[in-house]
């Protein structure tokens, strides 16, 4: 194998560097390699294979002198490892850290955004109500026009974090795609900053679900005594409000708990589910264009842009349903294929 490997480098006219780099190992490896001194991993083996396009067999097998090309190369690439150093993994949980806020925020923008315009759209009917002699009456145009421009610059700015901190990411973004092999040390590093985060990780989860589930006691009450649209409508801009902080401590929370399942490949994250989110990547993309399609449809054919804006709380919460059967589906078309 030793020859081999280094006739087969030389036929590419790569250095030791150059087919290490392409490996993620060290230089070092690779003439160790070719020395003779070691022997490349299973999972190194196939990935020359399929580098140098040549089988496994030839690779292995002593009495195999001619080269034999790969059967396998198209129909499966190996995944190579990554090495992440200490610097590394440092790097990308401090850089989360960071973000971590920023993110939360813009999440609540989005789920906050519809409440500017339901409560002005409530002011304008309380308006109308007292004959439009109270001091918190505002026309239905100016209600209309302003909620949709206070929601319209909410989502403008929570989008505009979500790219800026998705831009910051992008160096670390082989973590949730590659296969990892942490160097010496790294993973107990991270595990002890894990165990330490729990605490503080299950106290938002458990503080989100109760927030949410708060939210919904005005309506239910609001039904029970038969209160007016009015309560009603004041009492869905305080749930979305309730939601909204409870998405901010649940993206905290749950960003800086991914960021190190992604350094330990586990949850989210093991290799069979990084797999599967390649192959699910296309859904949030077309399911919000299709949402923001239905929420502009909705409000143009019914000029009621208040419950317009109720399409989003619904699509967020149709998300997380529809995702998962996307992802079953493409979890059913994995196995075949394997």
């Amino acid at each position: 194998m030793a020859e081999k490997v280094q006739a087969l480098r030389k036929k590419n006219n790569w250095s030791q560097e150059e087919l290490a780099e392409q490996l993620n190992i060290s230089r070092q490896s690779v003439s160790k390699w070719e020395s003779g001194a070691s022997i490349p991993d299973i999972d190194k083996i196939i990935a020359m294979s399929s580098l140098f396009g040549v089988s496994t067999d030839y690779l292995l097998k002593d009495e195999l002198e001619k080269e034999v090309p790969s059967e396998v190369e198209d129909v499966y690439e190996a995944p190579l490892t990554r090495n992440v150093s200490v610097e590394e993994a440092d790097g990308s949980l401090g850089l989360v850290r960071r973000l971590a806020g920023r993110m939360a925020a813009a999440a609540a923008l989005c789920v906050l955004s519809p409440v500017p315009l339901i409560v002005l759209g409530a002011l304008s009917e309380y308006g109308e109500e007292a004959g439009g002699h109270s001091a918190l009456a505002i026309g239905e145009d100016m209600a209309g026009g302003l909620g949709m421009t206070i929601l319209l610059i909410l989502v403008a700015v929570a989008v505009a974090i979500f790219i800026l901190c998705d831009m910051q990411m992008e160096k670390y973004e082989y973590l949730e795609k590659e296969k990892l092999a942490l160097q010496y040390g790294v993973e107990g590093i991270v595990r002890k900053k894990k165990e330490d985060f729990a605490a503080r990780y299950r106290m938002c989860i458990v503080a989100g679900v109760t927030l949410c589930i708060i939210g919904v006691v005005p309506m239910m009450m609001a039904v029970a005594f038969s209160a007016g649209d009015l309560i009603m409508i004041y009492s869905v801009a305080l749930l979305l409000s309730l939601v909204a902080v409870a998405a901010f401590l649940f993206v905290w929370a749950g960003s800086i708990q991914d960021s190190f399942d992604k350094l330990l490949q586990e949850g989210d994250f093991t290799l069979e589910k990084k797999e599967l989110k390649k192959k699910t990547s296309f859904f949030p993309g077309a399911y919000w264009c299709v949402v923001t399609a239905v929420f502009l449809v909705i409000g143009f054919r019914s000029d009621d842009w208040v419950w317009a804006s109720l399409v989003w709380p619904v699509a967020a919460l149709l998300f997380v349903a529809l995702l998962g059967v996307v992802k079953c589906v493409a979890r059913g078309r994995i196995k075949q294929d394997l």
